[in-house]
């Protein structure tokens, strides 16, 4: 009761935020679930060293001795220790850290500055009174149009955001005051998190495959501070006249787009993104790609088409990284905006900034300051590029296969990369629960077997059911767009450099710099990873664990039926219906139910244009390939009832 009412007066808090002077201490408020994840791993799996990817349990006598060097751990060549301080560290991370992306996300993006209000979330949150949902709905507070479409003043709007049982707060979506404003920021646990349908408690590392991110960054007030996420040609075909001009990086003047034609553009696009889908690529392309999960042990290479392949824990802290340092700023790139969009430093930072919801941030062209010169006055992290709590490691401005992202997130008083390392040792813990739905072990046994004879265990074996590879975009045969979406990285891919793990941050002068091995990889696989040359890139082969929690599927996570055969994206997710998985899977592996998939995706308008179709991966279990209803059935039992023990 004591939790339930301090949780509840946050909420009155939020409600009555506006100048309350409480306001002016800092606070963060996140929900973070008292529940643990099944952990079935005995102690020698969870704890002990990772070095560059290599794993030494704790009960390997060779732990002492690459432990101590005078006594101290060997974090100057490289190793991690996984201890349960770091376990503990990492599920913090998980549930609170936002790395400060609520400056971008409430005060440059205005995230709840529209239609959307801190005000209205609070009140939606306060009506459940405990009970939890896997899809907060709330009114909005104005009217706005986006596309074709308007929403009226108190229309509720399906956000897909989660909320547990017996909690105030937005799952993954920590409340931070501070200076009589209340921002709100994302944590790792918004997308890869979820609340049971049945139980309302969080199932740690399930997808949140209803979270509707394309509209909620739609109804921000500066959506296209993030216009390299959608499909936006050129920004040229967005400047009206000179009224808007700068002076540029070589001292030429230079226009900036309208910024409410490119605000209505990106709001149209974005609003086009399937639940559950979030663009993570910098391409100036829309590709929305399935959530993944987070039950990451054995599941490397790391990423929709395993572009994470190196560093430590084989590349799953680099796919960490990745959340924080693009995804929830823009701003980060600035430094190499002109090799990978064309868009030369000041009009890319000149564009994010000129319609920013916090007037501290919002650019005027009409002061004839260069924005780089403006947002070095307001920046909170002066001592790096963007906004949000970065570290720019040895090769910046380069990007490297050990940061693809070019910067590392790490806040000032932990070490470096300390939080990714952490949080990816954490994940690497979870493992996913039984699926509601109880399937017997004779059932599940029956269909490996047919697995088996399928030839599914090609790609889809060992331990983790996946082989670790990645496989061409045209092999694969799903829609090409996202494997190509690195392609542009090659202009400025440098040697894979790191500081040791003992590094402090803010980063000492002279500090140590690390070669990080890559002797190990395939170098084919890295062409295919990134595109790079004349690579048609590819998609990496993911672990088959926890496919009960994890439906749709594919990367584009175009296949999708309902609990009632409801077809398609646009017959579940987009009439708010979450994708049954027994259902999604069955046409995962049956031609018949496919075509009708991919027929009922072709009925909305607005999947083609983010790449989504549910096409590919054409390896079948049905009649036409000689199995029977039975064995079908039996595979997908078996598919269903698998975890990592």
């Amino acid at each position: 009761m004591k939790k339930a009412a301090i949780a509840l007066g946050i909420a009155v808090l939020l409600l009555l935020a506006a100048g309350a002077a409480l306001l002016l201490r800092r606070g963060e408020y996140a929900a973070v679930p008292d529940n643990e994840a099944v952990k079935p791993y005995k102690a020698s799996e969870r704890t002990g060293i990772d070095w560059w990817g290599r794993w030494i349990g704790a009960d390997d006598g060779r732990v002492k001795t690459l432990s101590t060097a005078n006594g101290r751990l060997r974090e100057e060549d490289g190793a991690v220790l996984v201890d349960d301080r770091l376990l503990r560290l990492g599920k913090e991370v998980f549930y609170k850290e936002t790395f400060g992306n609520e400056v971008f996300l409430t005060d440059i993006m205005g995230i709840v500055d529209g239609p959307l209000t801190l005000a209205n979330i609070a009140k939606a949150i306060a009506a459940l009174r405990g009970e939890g949902t896997t899809n907060l709905r709330v009114p909005l507070a104005e009217d706005v149009t986006i596309g074709d479409r308007t929403y009226k003043k108190g229309e509720l709007i399906d956000t897909g955001i989660d909320v547990p049982k017996g909690s105030y707060l937005p799952l993954g979506m920590p409340i931070v005051t501070d200076g009589g404003r209340v921002r709100v920021g994302i944590s790792c646990a918004a997308c890869h998190a979820t609340v049971d349908p049945q139980t309302k408690k969080v199932v740690e590392g399930a997808p949140n495959n209803d979270l509707n991110a394309g509209l909620l960054m739609a109804l921000a007030t500066n959506s296209a501070a993030y216009f390299t996420h959608a499909n936006i040609r050129s920004l040229r075909d967005y400047i009206d006249s000179l009224d808007r001009t700068i002076v540029d990086s070589r001292g030429r003047k230079a226009a900036l787009p309208d910024p409410e034609r490119l605000e209505r553009e990106v709001d149209r696009i974005f609003a086009s993104w399937p639940r559950g889908n979030f663009d993570s690529t910098i391409d100036m392309k829309a590709n929305p790609a399935q959530i993944p999960d987070s039950f990451t042990r054995g599941d490397h290479p790391y990423g929709w088409s395993g572009f994470a392949a190196v560093g430590p824990f084989r590349g799953l802290s680099a796919f960490s990284n990745n959340v924080h340092a693009q995804n929830a700023d823009s701003l980060a790139q600035a430094e190499i905006s002109e090799a990978l969009f064309g868009i030369d430093k000041e009009v890319y930072l000149g564009t994010i900034l000129q319609n920013a919801a916090n007037p501290r941030y919002r650019y005027r062209p009409t002061t004839k300051e260069k924005p780089s010169v403006f947002f070095a006055k307001v920046d909170p992290t002066p001592d790096t590029v963007g906004v949000n709590q970065l570290v720019a490691p040895p090769q910046f401005p380069k990007v490297s296969l050990v940061a693809p992202d070019g910067l590392i997130v790490s806040e000032p008083g932990y070490r470096f990369n300390e939080q990714n390392n952490a949080v990816a040792a954490w994940q690497n813990t979870l493992n996913p629960p039984p699926p509601n739905e109880r399937i017997s072990p004779e059932k599940a046994a029956q269909g490996r077997k047919v697995f088996v004879r399928a030839g599914c265990i090609r790609c889809h074996a060992g331990a983790y059911l996946t082989n670790n590879r990645v496989i061409a975009a045209d092999v694969v045969g799903t829609e090409p767009s996202r494997a190509k979406a690195l392609k542009k990285t090659e202009k400025v891919f440098g040697e894979p450099v790191l500081y040791a793990p003992n590094t402090p941050v803010p980063i000492p002068k002279g500090a140590k710099v690390l070669k990080v091995p890559t002797h190990q990889l395939d170098r084919e696989q890295i062409r295919l990873s990134f595109a790079h040359g004349d690579s048609p890139g590819g998609y990496k082969v993911p672990s088959l664990i926890g496919l009960a929690w994890s439906a749709p599927y594919l990367h584009d996570g175009g296949v999708a039926v309902g609990p009632n055969g409801e077809l398609g994206l646009a017959g579940t997710v987009g009439k708010g219906i979450v994708p049954d998985a027994r259902n999604s899977l069955r046409a995962l592996i049956d031609r018949t139910w496919r075509q009708r998939v991919i027929a009922a995706n072709t009925t909305d308008p607005a999947l083609p244009t983010v790449h989504v179709t549910g096409e590919g991966h054409r390896y079948w279990i049905d009649r036409q390939a000689g199995f029977t209803k039975e064995e079908q059935e039996a595979v997908l039992d078996y598919l269903l009832s698998l975890t990592s023990r």
